[in-house]
């Protein structure tokens, strides 16, 4: 089953890097893109990662790393020329799909939770399968081509642009801080400030701590490994806290981080840029009250939850 496994996964990392490799060969055709060499380079090398990187050395993957960095140093990635409806036939689809325009979301949804629940699969697999069985819920509904899909999904890709490969790159500096050993270091700085055995003052500082270094992080997956061990495991866990729902609520925690940073660039700077608002803070404004009363929340969850 775990080969499985790894072999899904595998194939959902080929497909991701056929749909990157296609961005940058229709960049690359678009001979009025301003960035055209740069930005179908960017596209074409991170497709390559994405589906041979377990096949080639891993240096090799550094400086296919190291090239996209550069290139988006120099602002060489920007969109082009995109596959977009008119706005007739907008229109018109909104009409005939209605709400259906839903369906395909709760099935990505659905479909994601029950591979995760009911099979050894796990959740990543189950996310994957859920996304194919969500595009072709959509196809049905729309009625369109695997050529409109194909096209929609390059649109999204240069929408999203550079951000899009941030999760991955702060999940991969999560390990990096763990293994350097940045978890120890603010272990030490916390255990001179939480007196010894108060259960509150953990609780408080690995609440406080996911939530300030997924600020900093962009992620709370990449905080997670951190925080916790530099703060969970000694100064929440072992005073006997269960471990399964301090984690759970630690990273829940980190999420609200989320709502405040604009490092999160996928989820705060993305719908600034697709909404073109003025303001590039707009987004955590409104999300700012609302993530300040779920800290709250969560301190307390966990105190008496985890205990």
């Amino acid at each position: 089953m775990e080969a499985l496994t790894n072999n899904l996964l595998e194939l959902f990392f080929i497909l991701v890097g056929l749909l990157l490799i296609y961005t940058g060969i229709a960049v690359f055709m678009d001979k009025e893109h301003p960035t055209r060499l740069g930005t179908s380079l960017f596209w074409l090398l991170l497709g390559v990662i994405f589906a041979i990187g377990n096949f080639i050395p891993s240096i090799i993957s550094g400086a296919l790393l190291l090239v996209i960095g550069v290139l988006t140093f120099f602002k060489q990635v920007n969109i082009g020329h995109v596959f977009e409806a008119s706005e007739k036939e907008t229109q018109e689809n909104n009409e005939r799909i209605g709400n259906l325009v839903f369906l395909p979301v709760l099935t990505l949804a659905v479909v994601a939770v029950g591979v995760a629940q009911l099979t050894p699969l796990g959740g990543q697999v189950g996310i994957g399968i859920g996304s194919v069985v969500s595009l072709l819920v959509a196809m049905a509904i729309t009625k369109a081509s695997p050529t409109t899909a194909l096209k929609d999904g390059d649109r999204m890709v240069q929408q999203v642009g550079t951000t899009g490969i941030l999760p991955q790159l702060l999940a991969a500096l999560g390990v990096i801080f763990t293994e350097a050993g940045v978890g120890d270091v603010i272990s030490g700085a916390i255990s001179s400030v939480i007196p010894e055995g108060n259960r509150l003052a953990g609780v408080v500082a690995y609440c406080l701590g996911m939530v300030i270094f997924t600020m900093i992080m962009g992620n709370a997956f990449a905080a997670f490994t951190v925080i916790t061990a530099g703060i969970g495991i000694p100064f929440v866990i072992a005073q006997g806290a269960d471990p399964v729902v301090a984690g759970a609520l630690a990273m829940t925690a980190g999420f609200c981080g989320t709502l405040l940073t604009p490092m999160a660039a996928n989820f705060n700077a993305l719908p600034v840029a697709l909404l073109e608002m003025k303001n590039e803070n707009n987004v955590i404004k409104e999300q700012a009250p609302i993530a300040f009363l779920m800290i709250i929340v969560h301190i307390v969850l966990m105190y008496f939850w985890a205990f």
